[in-house]
């Protein structure tokens, strides 16, 4: 063998060798198979808004959605690169008004399964404890918004008054009225009767009555249908307004494009799609800021008509809330 066959092998070797040596590098790091903490911040006027997600969860979109066809739900699915389950966001918003915490809405806590119940977690991510809280504003009593006030029987946030509206509590808490509702609600009557309780036996449970001003800055707006006392809460400072909606929407790719499709858990099929539709209404007329309980994570952005139909405008990410 001459030496020009020698340089050959060794090259070839070192070669070799090279490629090996950086597969094996390249292939070191482990995937993470996790999300980072679910939080987001920016600013409304003087207020600082913290949209905290409580979990995603597969939403049963066959069985839950009414009012419109399965082929059109495939259409407006497949438009949006989904496909059924589509995973739900259930958001919670906290706003800090430099004086007060305010939580609006809380999740569902242990009452939907390891999906979710990460509120306080991720509450803690964004430097803020329980105990800070001085109020919590519900949007209704289904399980997905009040099962986080609660951990293990006690109040999850000892110092906080808790207030819902006075149709939504009347009938949520009255056992009368779960016999008459339908039978997959009745675990609905049972969970929000045992969210509320601590904070009804320690004097820091109460409601209003109607459309109402809750604090400077807050005003809560019934928009009964989903539930019979269903409310947004219109948040403004300096000017600008944030529009905390409950569940206006479910399902963003069905239901801006077709506002009369509704859910299953709607108390008054009827009456929600009015509520809808009054929401998307001013929100698209007023250009105000929306914070959506289902919208995917964080759920804060604008809506803008299209014809009959809307669309929604998330957020621009900022990066430094304070600018």
């Amino acid at each position: 063998m001459n030496h020009i066959a020698r340089l050959r092998i060794v090259h070839m070797l070192l070669l070799v060798l090279m490629l090996t040596c950086r597969a094996h590098v390249y292939a070191a790091a482990p995937q993470a198979g996790a999300q980072g903490p679910g939080f987001y911040r920016m600013m409304l006027g003087r207020f600082e808004i913290t949209a905290l997600l409580d979990g995603t969860h597969p939403f049963p979109i066959d069985t839950v959605v009414q009012g419109v066809s399965k082929q059109e739900i495939a259409r407006d699915l497949h438009r949006d690169f989904l496909q059924a389950p589509v995973q739900g966001s259930i958001n919670a918003f906290l706003v800090n008004t430099g004086t007060k915490l305010i939580l609006i809405d809380t999740g569902a806590g242990v009452l939907y399964g390891d999906c979710c119940g990460r509120l306080i977690a991720n509450l803690r991510a964004a430097g803020y404890a329980p105990a800070q809280v001085d109020e919590v504003l519900l949007t209704h009593l289904h399980k997905d918004h009040v099962g986080g006030i609660v951990t293990s029987g006690a109040m999850t946030f000892p110092n906080a008054i808790v207030r819902v509206s006075k149709a939504e509590a009347d009938y949520w808490l009255d056992a009368a009225n779960k016999p008459l509702a339908p039978a997959f609600l009745a675990s609905f009557f049972d969970a929000a009767q045992a969210s509320v309780a601590p904070y009804i036996a320690a004097g820091r449970f109460e409601t209003f009555s109607g459309d109402t001003d809750l604090e400077p800055g807050f005003r809560a707006i019934v928009i009964p249908g989903h539930t019979p006392g269903h409310s947004a809460y219109r948040v403004e400072s300096d000017g600008h307004v944030m529009l905390a909606w409950g569940d206006v929407i479910h399902v963003a790719s069905i239901q801006l494009r077709n506002p009369r499709a509704s859910v299953e858990y709607d108390n008054d099929a009827i009456l929600a799609r009015r509520s809808r539709t009054r929401m998307l209404d001013a929100a698209a007329g007023d250009g105000d800021l929306i914070a959506a309980a289902h919208i995917a994570f964080p759920g804060l952005g604008h809506v803008r008509k299209a014809g009959a139909r809307y669309e929604w405008v998330p957020v621009n990410y900022e990066a430094d809330p304070e600018h």
